[in-house]
């Protein structure tokens, strides 16, 4: 009896010792190797450097200006395509992440960053563009979504501009809930869409924390748009953001 007790007993041990290493592999190792692969993937975008203050008394980027009238959108891209950067003054100066067409887990969200909802807006657009991020594992770049506050700037950047959305309002919402992503969030599957002329952003992200039972959801309206040839945005320069890029198109 006391045999088996033991062999019963070291079945637990070695069940808790993979476990632990399960957890350590999830938690962290999925973040050192997603954080790597976004590095090397920003690092390969050959986007062009926004320009600096054409002063000799003074050094720093350029300031953009701020334009309100309508945005130029791009198409959506092909699948796994990275078409944008997202840049969150609130979760850190040093704060970058991919963004990425698709939101399927093992092709995009575990490896290339956020991703964005194929049939929603796109950047800029008129409707709901939609993107959902991991909260924990695989780069988390979502995992400070509920520190953000009401008018935090939200700023996203593609090849030729940027779009600086703020932060509305949050809700925490169950995974059925389909109807925050709609073009117009609340709207129910079937019911007639308006027309369209908020320009919205949403970001998605499981809840609680290391758990998917249900879903972090903020909501954000489009604030102004630039060109990146005129200048980074004031948001991104208070806050001591360092934007990357390529310098006449070499690294």
């Amino acid at each position: 009896m006391s045999a088996v007790v033991g062999v019963f007993g070291e079945l637990l041990i070695t069940a808790g010792v993979l476990l632990g290493l399960f957890v350590v592999w999830q938690l962290w190792w999925t973040d050192v190797q997603a954080e790597r692969v976004h590095t090397q993937v920003l690092a390969e975008l050959d986007w062009p450097e926004p320009p600096a203050v054409e002063d000799a008394t003074e050094n720093g980027p350029a300031i953009a200006s701020e334009h309100r009238e309508d945005p130029p959108v791009m198409d959506e891209p092909a699948d796994e395509t990275v078409f944008a950067e997202l840049y969150v003054p609130r979760w850190g100066a040093d704060y970058v992440t991919p963004v990425a067409q698709g939101v399927d887990k093992a092709r995009v969200l575990d490896r290339l960053g956020a991703g964005h909802y194929p049939g929603t807006a796109m950047p800029g657009d008129v409707g709901n563009f939609a993107t959902a991020g991991h909260r924990t594992t695989y780069g988390k770049p979502y995992h400070q979504v509920a520190d953000l506050q009401e008018g935090d700037a939200l700023v996203f950047r593609t090849a030729d501009n940027w779009y600086v959305y703020r932060k509305t309002t949050d809700e925490i919402v169950w995974p059925n809930q389909v109807d925050v992503i709609a073009p117009v969030p609340g709207l129910q599957a079937g019911e007639p869409v308006p027309e369209l002329t908020e320009r919205i952003l949403t970001l998605t992200a499981c809840h609680p924390m290391y758990s998917a039972a249900q879903r972090y959801i903020v909501h954000g309206e489009l604030d102004y748009w630039a060109p990146v040839e005129e200048g980074t945005p004031i948001e991104l320069i208070e806050a001591g953001v360092e934007v990357r890029g390529t310098d006449d198109g070499e690294a």
